[in-house]
Parts: structure tokens; C-alpha cells; sequence
């Protein structure tokens, strides 16, 4: 039977986590492996795959918590509540790591990578039980888990998904990368022929961007982006989602991520309505009147 981790070990791991999420933050290297082994040094009873194990809990608890996250490590839902009181912690006493998330969340982005832009293209991330709001998982009292400790009313994923410069870049490398792939179809005149629609009409139309199929068809296109990885909830509108029900043969959501400094973007795209092919579909704010 595997031994509970103890409140100073998560103190450590998690504190390391962060140092990561600093540099990472902030567009500079760092070896993973190599601080892989200095935290194995100090928790000399936890493997080297417990530990990295636990640093993809952290990823999931940042990413219940709204909060940016270190891309190369893949969430993992099943974790302790220690670990969310842990992270709390660690932010109170660390306001300087609070500051370099709401810079991140507000900053202008960097020119984007558009070499070589179709193998760009990733699969979707898998579903798994466990997820953020799922039943039997750590969450807020709302979703009916255990109720989380709040550190503050702040929301870095809405206040990312708020940043105008961050999401024309988004759907500007979009549009590169539809121009690419018709291209290669031998479409240029269908590619000269692309629409962003939310720049010339305004957000009003239920998707970004007008493009086609490589037989002329109609391709209707939301762009969501987010510096963070592939697996980084995103925010729809009811408009977009009413949209994507009415067009879904021709609706086509693309997710571009890791949108950031130093980092080469990827996107998947998902087919259809939006409801097909996502979960946690619930309002986040009411209109209401007293």
C-alpha cells in the first residue's frame, strides 16, 4: 500500500512546481529532469514517477483553480485535498508568483511561429473521468465535491480568454494555417478568398472565421486560444454555441494552444456542435433582476 504523502513532502513538490511555472511564465529554460532529481534527493522515500505523478496532480488542482499551469505536465484529476490547501498556501506566501500570472494573463504576444504550420495539427485531448467538474472529484461546493479552499475570486483562464491581442493572434494563425492547408489541396484561389469575419464585422456572427472546404463549401470557424496546454478549459458564448448547433455541418471550433513566448503554437479542431464534443457545458454568470 502506498504511503500518504505527508504535508512537507507536498510543500516541497509543490513549491518546486511553481519555480517552474515562473520560468516557464516568464519564456525561460529549464530542465525538468534535472530538478526532477534534486526534488528525488530531498524526498529520498518517493520515486522518481510518484513524483512526477504529483506534479501532474498540481497541473489538474491549477487548472480546477483557474490558474496557469506548466504545459509539460499533463493533469492528473485523482489527487489529495492537502494538495489544494498546499497551493493555497504557497500562493499567500508568494505574492510575486501572483503578479507573474496576471502579467502572463494580460501580455501582448510575441509574433507566432507560422513555419511548417500544418504539423502544427494535434489529436484532441481524451475525456477522462476525473476531469475538472466530474462527480467524485476535488472541487468547488458547487459541483458537489469537497469544497475547495479559496485563495481569491480571481480567474487567470477568464482573464486570459479576455486578452484582445492574445486572441487575434490566435485567430491570425488560424487563418495562416487554413491558407496552408488549402494550399496544399492546390485551392489558393479558395485560400485568397478566407474571411476573418471577427475583425471586419465585430464578434457578432457566432464564429471568427469564414474559410472552405477544398470543394468550395462553406467552413465556419471559432478560434479559442490559450497560452497554456491542449487540455486548458475555454469559454463559449451562447452565441457561438446556438451558432455551432445551426451550422454544425459546417462548424469547425479550433483550439490553438501554447500561444506564448519561446514556444511553436499547436490546434486541434473539433467537428460539429459544440455540445458533441465537449463537456461541462454550464453558465458561468446570470442575468438577474431584483
Amino acid at each position: 500500500m502506498t504511503r500518504a504523502w505527508s504535508s512537507e513532502e507536498v510543500r516541497e513538490i509543490v513549491a518546486d512546481y511553481f519555480e517552474m511555472l515562473r520560468l516557464e511564465l516568464a519564456g525561460e529554460e529549464f530542465n525538468k529532469a534535472a530538478r526532477l532529481r534534486v526534488v528525488a534527493s530531498r524526498l529520498k522515500n518517493r520515486s522518481r514517477g510518484s513524483i512526477e505523478y504529483k506534479r501532474q496532480n498540481i497541473s489538474a488542482a491549477l487548472i480546477q483553480l483557474r490558474r496557469p499551469w506548466v504545459s509539460g505536465y499533463k493533469p492528473a484529476w485523482n489527487y489529495q485535498g492537502i494538495l489544494l490547501d498546499a497551493i493555497a498556501e504557497h500562493l499567500e506566501g508568494t505574492p510575486e508568483v501572483v503578479r507573474a500570472m496576471e502579467r502572463d494573463a494580460d501580455r501582448d504576444v510575441p509574433p507566432v511561429d507560422v513555419r511548417d504550420i500544418l504539423s502544427g495539427l494535434n489529436e484532441p485531448p481524451m475525456h477522462r473521468r476525473g476531469g475538472p467538474f466530474d462527480e467524485g472529484t476535488i472541487a468547488d461546493p458547487e459541483t458537489g465535491g469537497r469544497p475547495m479552499k479559496r485563495i481569491d475570486s480571481a480567474d487567470f483562464l477568464a482573464r486570459e480568454a479576455r486578452n484582445r491581442t492574445l486572441g487575434l493572434a490566435g485567430e491570425g494563425f488560424v487563418i495562416e494555417y487554413e491558407k496552408a492547408r488549402l494550399a496544399s489541396a492546390h485551392k489558393e484561389r479558395l485560400a485568397e478568398r478566407i474571411e476573418h469575419v471577427s475583425l471586419e464585422q465585430g464578434d457578432g456572427a457566432g464564429f471568427d472565421i469564414r474559410s472552405f472546404e477544398t470543394n468550395g463549401a462553406d467552413r465556419f470557424i471559432e478560434v479559442k486560444t490559450t497560452g497554456y496546454g491542449k487540455e486548458t478549459p475555454f469559454f463559449v458564448t451562447a452565441n457561438e454555441l446556438g451558432f455551432s448547433r445551426r451550422r454544425s455541418e459546417q462548424y469547425e471550433l479550433y483550439r490553438v494552444f501554447l500561444l506564448r513566448i519561446k514556444r511553436k503554437p499547436g490546434l486541434f479542431t473539433l467537428h460539429g456542435a459544440i455540445e458533441d464534443s465537449c463537456t461541462d457545458l454550464r453558465p458561468t454568470h446570470y442575468v438577474v433582476r431584483v
